[in-house]
């Protein structure tokens, strides 16, 4: 007889499809489009960063026509699948932002508060049913090294200004129970979200305001038509003055950016709702996001109904960049998730998970968004958000919409919106580096956080791989 806590009996009756995506308030799809059309302003891609390029455009100048255009349907990648996570950095994390651009990391934090606080407006605005929750978020260590690395953080936050709370064992045990944490910080700039509702509701400002969306229409080229650029699709093409690209991890349009960004997938699991008795076991009342400080990484929250979102570990890279549907299933790397959830949380032996699923993250060499613009500033786009795109990408569409104004902003004076990351190598060097990365993540983990000579060079050179 198996366990209670096996995984595989825990995972016997998950759906293999997005929690958030099964879901009866999904909208019926926009009909594709359909012959010539023109507008002022077509965004290529319906996920948060088309929806918001949309929104903030028709915000900026109520009179502009904006069309948008998605293969899919709004919110069905990304968007719709990812933990729900809206944190205000801008830099994928401190650290991170330190390293890279540290004269302006004071700025960048303001600008990532500010770009939180206009999200929580608009949501309020717009009445988006999406549970936004500015709960905070704990970054938790689980060995004795990350505890240092900890106090390092805290001390650094504190010297630009950001405070962070750090939480001993006991203080953090008495707000989430786990015998695996050892300590945590504190950050209170995150809020939680329903993912794709808050996609959904965006799509719904955006129709009120005004906006065209075709749904179920992919992009097959872009080209400059006698001073007009033409947005090719299946079922016609689109005269525009202006194009934002917002495609995340869909093959960019623009050769350039080919190289500057891998797909890389990414895995979750929901949990029936707990019972009362369960939720008085782990505690949690104050519903932080939470996250291990482990390379291989998890995150997880819990849900207004009392299910928990348990996501991350795996990054799985595909040779030649594939992309399929059939790897948005991953039994091995559930089986795993499942079993690190009961290592973290033994009391809740018996919970079952009734959803998991996978989906691809736009991955760049440095952890975070980069910006630019083509064919003579008339096009602007982001991507390389590597997981943290919740929050940023209405941030990316504040830039876009004024590096296509031609403005000089705060914004786009920006060291880190200014620069690009290093590319990816060609295949077949990609796949090896990939490879050796993720190898040399686990071994690290597996070594109290100790790099090996490959993850110290991808260090120096300002290399990494992540989700």
């Amino acid at each position: 007889m198996r366990s209670p806590a096996d995984p595989g009996a825990a995972l016997a009756d998950a759906a293999p499809v997005p929690y958030w995506l099964d879901d009866p308030r999904r909208p019926e799809p926009a009909a594709p489009l359909t012959g010539p059309v023109h507008a002022d302003l077509v965004v290529v891609g319906g996920g948060y960063l088309g929806l918001w390029t949309a929104l903030l455009a028709v915000t900026r100048e109520p009179d502009r026509d904006v069309l948008v255009v998605e293969a899919d349907t709004c919110g069905h990648a990304a968007s719709g699948r990812n933990g729900g996570f809206c944190e205000a950095s801008l830099t994928h994390g401190l650290g991170n932002g330190l390293a890279r651009w540290p004269e302006e990391m004071p700025t960048l934090v303001r600008l990532g508060r500010e770009n939180l606080d206009a999200i929580e407006t608009a949501i309020a605005e717009h009445g988006i049913d999406c549970d936004f929750l500015r709960s905070g978020s704990l970054s938790v260590a689980t060995s004795e090294h990350q505890v240092a690395d900890l106090r390092e953080e805290q001390q650094a936050a504190s010297a630009i200004g950001h405070t962070l709370a750090l939480l001993g064992e006991d203080a953090l045990r008495r707000r989430v129970s786990s015998p695996t944490y050892r300590a945590a910080l504190h950050d209170p700039d995150c809020a939680l979200v329903e993912p794709a509702r808050l996609a959904w509701g965006l799509r719904q400002a955006c129709l009120r305001a005004g906006v065209r969306i075709a749904e179920h229409t992919r992009v097959q080229g872009l080209s400059d038509e006698g001073g007009r650029l033409q947005v090719r699709t299946a079922g016609g093409f689109v005269s525009a003055d202006r194009v934002v690209l917002a495609t995340n991890a869909a093959r960019p349009l623009l050769r350039r950016l080919r190289l500057m960004t891998v797909p890389v997938y990414d895995y979750a699991l929901m949990t029936e709702p707990l019972s009362p008795a369960q939720r008085a076991a782990i505690g949690w009342e104050g519903r932080e996001g939470i996250s291990d400080r482990t390379n291989r990484f998890h995150y997880y929250r819990t849900t207004r109904d009392g299910r928990i979102l348990w996501g991350g570990y795996d990054a799985i890279y595909h040779f030649g960049s594939r992309q399929r549907a059939t790897y948005e299933q991953r039994p091995e790397t559930f089986e795993t998730l499942a079993a690190n959830f009961f290592t973290t949380f033994p009391q809740l032996e018996g919970l079952r998970f009734t959803h998991r699923w996978g989906g691809v993250i736009d991955t760049c060499t440095r952890f975070t968004a980069f910006h630019g613009t083509a064919y003579g500033g008339r096009v602007a786009y982001a991507l390389g958000f590597t997981g943290l795109g919740v929050g940023a990408t209405r941030f990316a569409a504040e830039v876009a919409l004024d590096q296509l104004a031609g403005l000089e902003t705060e914004r786009t004076s920006l060291r880190m919106v200014r620069e690009r990351p290093l590319p990816f190598p060609p295949e077949p060097l990609r796949w090896a580096g990939v490879r050796a990365t993720t190898w040399s993540l686990a071994r690290a983990d597996r070594h109290g956080g100790r790099e090996n000579l490959w993850l110290r060079a991808m260090d120096r050179l300002g290399l990494g791989f992540d989700s």
